[in-house]
């Protein structure tokens, strides 16, 4: 239905409805989600009818350990493999449903294909071993968490798990200043829903917006809820704004960039979460702002997943002061994490004080060698890149590319000059797990477009400790103990155990 933004009288007695009928036996007076003494709760929502599903699955669950077992509907994120012949790509279904509780739940997953053998709940660092029996899989969670769940190590045919915690305090529906959408399918005219100065989005849970949400030289505005965007020109595009907040909400399948942030700052993504299956189907992108955080997002996309750059199009400028913390990342194309490709040749540019730390990469396949890396930095167009630092990234086993990729790039394709360097990167508690990695690459590109202070500690590789110290032959590089590569414009290149670490900083 087309709903006219000014008066939605009919939806909101609807979503209020079925909110409260969600919400049965909570009250104003509830205890937050985050309280250990508060009796479990779960919240479920109906998927519009018109939503696309899929029947891999069938899902149910119930407050721990006794609670009523309740079943999911299940929603369709599209997903896309390239062919590494033809470079054509393949869109795949998959599966995903969502809820929130507060407490423990207990979950319960059925293969409907049949001929379950395994079955993995991922990420790997949460160690939830599920119960097997037969094609039935239970497992439970302490707290909201955002998990897959694989069957036979199918990729594209696995389960998506969202949770949240239950909102305490939701907008009201009639609040002048928010612009609510209640459970079911809405759409807006030319699908694209611009925002004021001032006013809230609130997508309620069970709520789909057919649109790209709009935030163009506004301040004070917020993205909130547990409802969906779905197939709009884009999910959010903010440009030019300031002390924005989106949270929570679910941008599935958007018909380019699940979030763009251009010359914008004091921008706060939480738990956002990104499926995509089109091309340049990046997760959110960033280019000429300053203060963005992305903390707790779980983003499944066939580009990359997030994207840091200055400038592009019609943005200009520095990019500072960014953070992408708390996040599951897994790339079916491209990279989990890519820094720097474009800038400003004609008013070079820099990218600094990027926060990386405490991540989860599921997986990252790229083909090609020029765009592999689970995290990289590749400044290109006059960029430089400088004061790094990553921290605590658990990479998981991933189907094909690099660990980490550094390189002072000029790729014609998109660059008219080549990046000015990278400086001063702390990279502390990362680890991989597989055997599938390429050899990690850092590449300056001659003695003025250098790779200048980057220093590992604690640098883990299949269980091993990858350090200057470590026991090698002495004409060894580091580098070659884990079959990595650093050319000769690459300085002051170091490896250290924590405990070199910290004897360094007490000297």
């Amino acid at each position: 239905m087309n709903t006219p933004l000014s008066r939605r009288t009919a939806l909101q007695a609807a979503g209020a409805t079925v909110l409260a009928a969600g919400l049965s036996g909570l009250t104003a007076t509830a205890a937050r989600a985050d309280d250990g003494n508060a009796a479990p709760k779960l919240v479920t929502y109906p998927r519009p009818a018109t939503m696309p599903t899929n029947t891999s699955f069938k899902v149910r669950v119930r407050t721990a350990p006794d609670g009523e077992w309740q079943t999911l509907d299940i929603y369709r994120p599209q997903l896309e493999e390239i062919n590494a012949t033809t470079g054509s790509g393949k869109v795949l279904n998959s599966s995903m449903v969502y809820f929130d509780f507060q407490g423990s739940v207990e979950i319960e997953v059925t293969y409907l294909k049949g001929g379950t053998t395994k079955a993995r709940v991922r990420p790997d660092a949460l160690a939830i071993t599920p119960e097997l029996l037969g094609d039935t899989l239970r497992f439970t969670l302490d707290e909201p968490r955002d998990v897959v769940v694989q069957i036979n190590d199918e990729i594209f045919d696995a389960l998506h798990i969202i949770t949240n915690h239950i909102d305490p305090n939701p907008p009201a529906a009639d609040d002048p200043d928010v612009l609510y959408f209640g459970p079911g399918v809405h759409t807006v005219t030319g699908n694209v829903l611009t925002v004021p100065s001032g006013k809230t989005v609130h997508l309620a849970g069970g709520a789909v917006l057919q649109a790209q949400v709009f935030f163009k030289n506004v301040e004070k505005v917020s993205l909130t809820g547990h409802g969906m965007l779905n197939a709009g020109p884009g999910g959010i595009l903010c440009e030019g704004s300031k002390n924005i907040r989106v949270e929570d909400v679910i941008i599935m399948n958007p018909n380019g960039y699940a979030g763009t942030f251009g010359m914008s700052e004091n921008v706060h993504v939480k738990k956002a979460r990104s499926f995509s299956s089109k091309g340049n189907g990046d997760g959110f992108d960033v280019f000429s702002s300053t203060g963005v955080v992305f903390d707790g997002c779980f983003m499944r996309n066939s580009d990359d997943c997030f994207a840091i750059y200055a400038h592009r199009w019609d943005y200009y400028g520095d990019t500072r002061d960014i953070t992408i913390q708390n996040c599951t990342l897994w790339a079916d194309v491209a990279h989990p994490i890519n820094v720097g490709t474009h800038g400003n040749t004609d008013a070079p540019e820099m990218i600094e004080n990027l926060v990386i730390k405490n991540l989860d990469i599921l997986d990252h396949r790229e083909p090609q060698m020029g765009y592999q890396g689970c995290i990289a930095l590749n400044p290109g167009d006059s960029n430089l890149i400088k004061n790094v630092s990553i921290e605590d990234v658990r990479i998981e086993d991933f189907r094909w590319g690099q660990v980490i990729h550094m390189r002072i790039m000029y790729n014609t394709k998109y660059n008219t000059s080549v990046g000015r360097g990278i400086e001063d990167v702390y990279v502390k508690n990362l680890s991989y797990t597989g055997t599938h990695a390429n050899p990690s690459l850092f590449l300056g590109y001659d003695a003025d477009h250098a790779i200048k202070n980057v220093t590992f500690e604690n640098l883990v590789i299949n269980g091993v400790v990858v350090a200057d110290s470590m026991k090698k032959p002495k004409w060894y590089m580091t580098t070659d103990s884990v079959q990595w590569f650093a050319n000769e414009h690459v300085t002051n290149l170091t490896f250290l155990t924590t405990a070199e670490a910290e004897a360094a900083a007490a000297s």
